[in-house]
């Protein structure tokens, strides 16, 4: 483990969209607890990126180590956006399986701070591999009792095999600039057209895949302002629930997105899908405010709908 790491800025005046990884970290965890594993300073860089002849970065985008949180201990990871988009590869994801199987041996929860695109092309077979076996990873770190919780607010969003580790989280903590989805908006104009998805029609894509839409369908937990005490202060309620994970779970996890896709399947926008969640000016909600979107937040399902 190296020295914790202390930086110098004022954590309260930070933008989550535009920070980077380290300064999330820092801005997340109690001041100058983070002790940071497999450094920058051990070059652990990609095996790959050097045969197309492409810059690599020491940590390979993904920052992980532990910290404490109100005092508790906790472990943490957070994607680099700023390098090739958080995408994955072997190395960046063999940083997160380490820490997640560490997780389920010391029974300590766990934070992902994700900002991603997806898996590299560079390394596809390689990251795909590696989405796999996160997942397995975090599945097995539940299963015995450790909470993981993702926090989404990033430039990059939470894309592709990120959106599939999302998936399996125990909660997720969203802001109106996190996105999530297994395919992004370019790789759908691209296979499908412009006139199915317009990825550079900015207010489809995030009312389509941004955290307000997001939230309202059940598929995050928390819904955030842009900043470091925001997640902190959501960090701190969702971990007071359980991070049960079993059959029963499953099973009803199933029977929610059965009754989702019953209701919305029919819905060629998200703006129809507010407006079957009761919400009576539908097209208002992505120029609502954080206060007023919650209070009109309220319309949806709850019970039923609920993560």
């Amino acid at each position: 483990m190296n020295p914790a790491i202390d930086l110098v800025f004022e954590p309260e005046a930070l933008s989550w969209y535009e920070a980077s990884a380290r300064q999330r970290v820092a801005a997340l965890v109690d001041p100058g607890s983070f002790h940071e594993a497999v450094g920058a300073e051990e070059r652990a860089t990609s095996p790959h990126l050097a045969l197309f002849d492409l810059p690599e970065q020491f940590d390979d985008g993904m920052i992980v180590g532990r910290a404490t949180l109100d005092g508790a201990p906790i472990l943490v990871a957070a994607q680099e956006g700023r390098f090739m988009g958080g995408a994955v590869g072997e190395v960046h994801g063999a940083k997160l399986v380490g820490l997640l199987r560490a997780a389920q041996s010391l029974s300590l929860d766990v934070l992902i701070l994700f900002d991603t695109g997806g898996v590299r092309l560079q390394e596809a077979n390689a990251g795909e591999t590696a989405i796999a076996e996160i997942m397995r990873a975090l599945v097995d770190a539940r299963r015995a009792g450790s909470r993981v919780v993702g926090l989404i607010g990033g430039r990059s969003g939470c894309y592709g095999g990120g959106g599939l580790i999302a998936a399996c989280c125990s909660a997720l903590v969203v802001t109106e600039q996190g996105r999530i989805s297994v395919t992004g908006p370019e790789v759908i104009e691209t296979n499908r057209g412009v006139e199915e998805f317009d990825a550079r029609d900015r207010a489809l894509v995030w009312r389509t895949m941004g955290g307000k839409h997001r939230y309202l369908m059940g598929g995050a937990d928390v819904f955030v302002d842009d900043g470091p005490g925001a997640f902190r202060d959501a960090v701190r309620e969702v971990l007071k629930a359980p991070g049960r994970l079993d059959l029963d779970t499953l099973d009803a996890e199933q029977a929610r997105l059965e009754r989702r896709l019953a209701r919305f399947g029919a819905a060629t926008d998200a703006v129809a899908v507010w407006s079957a969640l009761g919400i009576a000016d539908a097209a208002a909600v992505p120029g609502l405010s954080t206060r007023a979107f919650r209070a009109v937040a309220t319309c949806r399902e709850s019970a039923d709908d609920a993560r």
